[in-house]
């Protein structure tokens, strides 16, 4: 009953800029963690941002500069701004929360339906 919905994805050329958006919605009662990982086919899921309920960040090193993630807690959203887009950026997109569903004893992650970036000419 609890479940993130992101969209923000698409096809984009090399140097562009994409921002990525992550709902969390249902039976809500906190929210910790959230972020980002990707995935392409035949590879292992790589984190890519986190931040906290507290907006500590940390990212993966080869985005470090380039990617801002943000978090909007009124709208139980996280975001991910994408800029200086490369080729090796292409993945399926995943957002991650760590949630306390009403009435739970404890937090679980959560994972969005995924969205594709394509950075390509």
């Amino acid at each position: 009953q609890v479940h993130l919905v992101e969209s923000g994805g698409g096809l984009v050329q090399p140097g562009g800029s994409l921002r990525l958006s992550c709902a969390a919605s249902g039976s809500i009662f906190s929210i910790d963690d959230m972020g980002w990982y990707r995935q392409t086919p035949g590879k292992e899921r790589e984190f890519v941002a986190l931040i906290t309920e507290q907006s500590a960040t940390n990212y993966l090193l080869s985005v470090e500069g380039r990617f801002t993630v943000s978090r909007d807690n009124g709208r139980n959203t996280v975001y991910l701004q994408m800029s200086s887009l490369k080729p090796g950026d292409t993945a399926v997109y995943y957002c991650y929360a760590a949630i306390k569903s009403m009435g739970a004893r404890v937090f679980m992650p959560y994972w969005g339906q995924g969205t594709q970036v394509t950075v390509s000419s």
